[in-house]
């Protein structure tokens, strides 16, 4: 690669590393640090819960609307900093480059790698799929693609703060191991099945482009990229939020202590979709509701892990197979979970 390309090169990281800063203080760090001294000043979790799974609901579409409006003004900020960082990311760094720093180097080790990504970016699964998005087009790999995703959720720096404030040490203990279950071993485990039949799809990743890389182009690269994440992926992010919010009105109370509805909580919690630290209100209403440790432990780690917008958002770059596989995944992870805090209970 010539000088001048590589410092290019170095300038778009650079770009991309500051810009990446600066939404992500915007976005998450700054906040997180308010609301964790209002809990510490307070000890309560400010704002209601989303969902209400301690009673039956109704399906309406008022209710749905309502939903979606609630849940667009908690995540609008971190979709934001999520579309311009991904995007950034495909214009400013050198495909090429990009290619070679995130080829795999074995499965455990890219799961891991994708584990530490996500702690500082802190985002709910469905924020995170525009940056799941750039990372497999890139040439990521699979595992650590699927890492990073759940690790956004499971590993939340700040949210795993928020539990050890609020709640009984057994929901920090259940979160971080179970959390460290799926992030690293889960995730190995499907990338392993999912073999070379998950590899990105050629259409989704840009052809190499006719001319070197070049800096000066970037600002027209970024341009083109935003315009197409938010146009393909905002619409159909509100339109499946939607979906979820109509069909909150038929998904049963859970502070029954059934097996069913340790069940109901583990395969319903992965459809749900939550903002960052949304299962928190939840489930401390279920908890004052005197559901079940299993129940609690189940949607512990489902409710944030996954819902059924974000799967629908990466199933293209990650593979219906590999992304259908890391469902139920979680959904057997939430069952584990369910175990492991009633035993500690």
């Amino acid at each position: 690669m010539p000088v001048l390309s590589r410092r290019s090169s170095a300038v778009g990281l650079l770009a991309v590393v500051g810009l990446a800063v600066g939404l992500l203080w915007w976005s998450k760090w700054a906040p997180y640090a308010d609301r964790t001294a209002v809990i510490d000043d307070t000890g309560a979790y400010p704002g209601s819960a989303l969902v209400d799974l301690t009673r039956d609901g109704a399906a309406s579409l008022s209710a749905a609307w309502a939903f979606t409006t609630t849940y667009a003004e908690a995540v609008w900020k971190a979709l934001l900093a999520a579309l311009l960082l991904a995007s950034a990311v495909e214009a400013f760094l050198p495909r090429e480059r990009l290619v070679r720093a995130l080829s795999p180097r074995g499965t455990t080790t890219d799961t891991v790698a994708g584990g530490l990504c996500s702690l500082p970016t802190m985002m709910c699964s469905c924020c995170a799929a525009p940056l799941v998005r750039a990372a497999r087009q890139g040439g990521a790999s699979l595992g650590g693609t699927l890492a990073f995703w759940v690790g956004n959720p499971l590993l939340n720096p700040a949210v795993l703060v928020f539990l050890a404030l609020l709640a009984p040490w057994q929901w920090t203990v259940t979160r971080l191991v179970m959390g460290l279950v799926v992030v690293v071993g889960l995730t190995a485990l499907v990338a392993r099945l999912a073999g070379p039949r998950a590899a990105p799809p050629p259409t989704t990743a840009p052809p190499p482009p006719a001319q070197p890389w070049s800096l000066a182009t970037a600002p027209g690269r970024f341009a083109r990229a935003l315009t197409r994440n938010t146009l393909t992926l905002v619409p159909e992010y509100l339109l499946l939020v939607f979906a979820v919010g109509l069909l909150r009105g038929w998904l049963p109370p859970l502070d029954d202590a059934t097996l069913a509805v340790v069940l109901a909580a583990a395969v319903l919690g992965t459809l749900v979709v939550l903002p960052t630290a949304g299962e928190i209100p939840i489930l401390l209403a279920l908890a004052a509701a005197d559901a079940a440790p299993a129940t609690l432990g189940a949607l512990l780690i489902t409710l944030p892990a996954l819902s059924l917008p974000s799967m629908v958002m990466v199933a293209r770059p990650l593979g219906t197979r590999a992304t259908a596989a890391m469902g139920g995944a979680v959904a057997l992870a939430g069952l584990a979970s369910a175990g492991m805090l009633a035993a500690l209970s």
